[in-house]
């Protein structure tokens, strides 16, 4: 009878059913980190271009709503500086 009680124990043990999801969610949770990142880096910038593309869509003047949306250079030296205006 013992034999049988460790012969389950060690099936028990020897199963992989969670890992799977367990890396998609270890997966998933570093695409979300990175995605704060990147959006805290460079909100402005997504912010203006994103006004830019919907005042072209919406009929406005995408020209002039396309020339003040512009991208700022990021190095590694100014990588953590914010301005006042979110960049």
């Amino acid at each position: 009878m013992k034999r049988q009680n460790i012969r389950r124990l060690m099936h028990r043990l020897g199963r992989e059913d969670g890992q799977g999801m367990t890396e998609y969610i270890i997966i998933v949770a570093m695409i979300a980190i990175a995605a704060i990142g990147v959006v805290t880096v460079f909100g402005k910038d997504i912010r203006d271009l994103f006004g830019s593309a919907t005042s072209g869509l919406s009929g406005g003047n995408a020209q002039s709503a396309a020339s003040t949306a512009t991208v700022s250079n990021k190095t590694m030296k100014n990588f953590n500086s914010h301005t006042s205006t979110g960049d």
